[in-house]
């Protein structure tokens, strides 16, 4: 599960994971496969014993200790564990703003649930936000892990297959961008992770993770996720967005964009009540660029992303909501008499014909509408520029 990805020291893999545990019972399938056996989920079950539930946190617990890189920056690893869930608004709030670990605490232990934690206890957050998400909307990834000699060598994954896959499962999504030509399912780090398959329904991954070319996969597992579910944004006003906030704003372009060093483009949105809102679009994202330059003062746009501790809101994804006209600079009108151009006597001083030296108003000058450049519609950026929450969007 991913949280609000403008926080500032999350790492770039942060996740967090949900578990239950018990006698499962009636349907079962396969989510997974370990190197002793397959890993089965059931419909139903009932819950451990104390005794068995003391065993299963202190093993648990030993695991995290033991696999935890605690010795790297940014590394808080903790374990939240509850017989209850806490309420969705915690999991609500960590995909959009900063929530305080006390907070999070407190939501454990209202339902008395405790935590487990080394070094830093911000890692809290993350565990008791995993357990209190209601998965109303959610996707599937299938994580296939290395052997542990392997986890510093380079990977090997074919990245023809990748894509062969992608066309074959077209459930598959985020597998490959064909702007960049990126392969997009690999970590860049290393890591226990060989490569992740995303799709919208969980029944053909394995088949899909069979067609893949790579090195020896030591285990695999299904998960649910929130990603690419859109959670982290929500429809508020621009005051309303908190720093280091997620959301999404609705308004009319209040001025030219303006392109900087990078290529990265900024313009001002203006919302209902009047108040201004500075956007940034980075020149990664590839495609909003370019509609950002295209959009002109008075067009209705709803733009979704985050912001720092600066009110700068750093876009996501743009949608175009109706465009205002567009008119091409003034040109002296034609003598009606003449039929010959007329020229200008100056700022607001209007026009003369130049055979006859008939006089025009300013207002007479000629105006041509010219073609917006976007048509009203959804951008979103190229696949690789994508965060993991971002909404599911075609990949062209």
């Amino acid at each position: 599960m991913r949280l609000n990805p403008n926080i500032p020291w999350k790492t770039r893999g942060n996740a967090a994971l949900a578990v239950r545990f018990g006698h499962g019972s009636g349907r079962n399938w396969r989510i997974g496969e370990l190197p002793d056996g397959p890993v089965v989920a059931h419909g139903r079950g009932s819950p451990l014993t104390p005794a068995e539930a003391e065993r299963l946190e202190s093993a648990l617990w030993e695991t995290v200790r033991s696999t935890s890189r605690t010795g790297e920056a940014g590394t808080d690893p903790a374990m939240a564990v509850s017989a209850r869930r806490p309420g969705p608004e915690l999991y609500r709030r960590a995909v959009t703003e900063v929530v305080p670990v006390p907070e999070a605490r407190a939501a454990l232990e209202a339902v008395g649930g405790h935590v487990r934690t080394l070094d830093s206890s911000r890692g809290i957050v993350g565990a008791a936000a995993a357990l209190s998400w209601p998965a109303r909307r959610r996707t599937f990834e299938l994580i296939a892990y290395r052997a542990p000699e392997r986890e510093v060598s380079r990977r090997s994954v074919d990245a023809t297959s990748v894509r062969r896959a992608q066309r074959r499962f077209p459930e598959l999504f985020l597998c490959y961008d064909p702007r960049t030509r990126r392969t997009l399912v690999t970590p860049h780090t290393p890591c226990p992770i060989l490569f992740g398959l995303r799709a919208t329904r969980p029944h053909r991954l394995e088949a899909a993770f069979r067609s893949i070319r790579s090195e020896p996969v030591d285990r695999w597992l299904i998960f649910a996720t929130n990603q690419a579910t859109g959670d982290h944004v929500r429809d508020v006003a621009a005051s309303e967005v908190p720093p280091y906030g997620a959301a999404r704003l609705t308004g009319r372009v209040a001025g030219p964009a303006e392109t900087g060093k990078g290529g990265h483009v900024r313009f001002e949105l203006e919302d209902p009540s009047g108040i201004l809102t500075p956007c940034l679009v980075f020149e990664p994202t590839k495609t909003l660029p370019r509609i950002a330059r295209a959009l002109a003062p008075g067009d209705s746009v709803r733009v979704w992303g985050g912001r720092g501790l600066d009110p700068q809101f750093r876009v996501e994804g743009i949608e175009v909501r109706r465009l205002s006209p567009r008119w091409g600079p003034p040109t002296p009108p034609l003598c009606p008499s003449c039929r010959r151009r007329t020229r200008s006597l100056g700022t607001a001083r209007g026009f003369r014909c130049p055979a006859c030296h008939r006089r025009f108003p300013p207002e007479e000058a000629h105006r041509e509408r010219r073609p917006p450049g976007i048509e009203p519609g959804t951008y979103h950026p190229t696949a690789s520029a994508r965060r993991h929450l971002h909404p599911l969007a075609p990949e062209v």
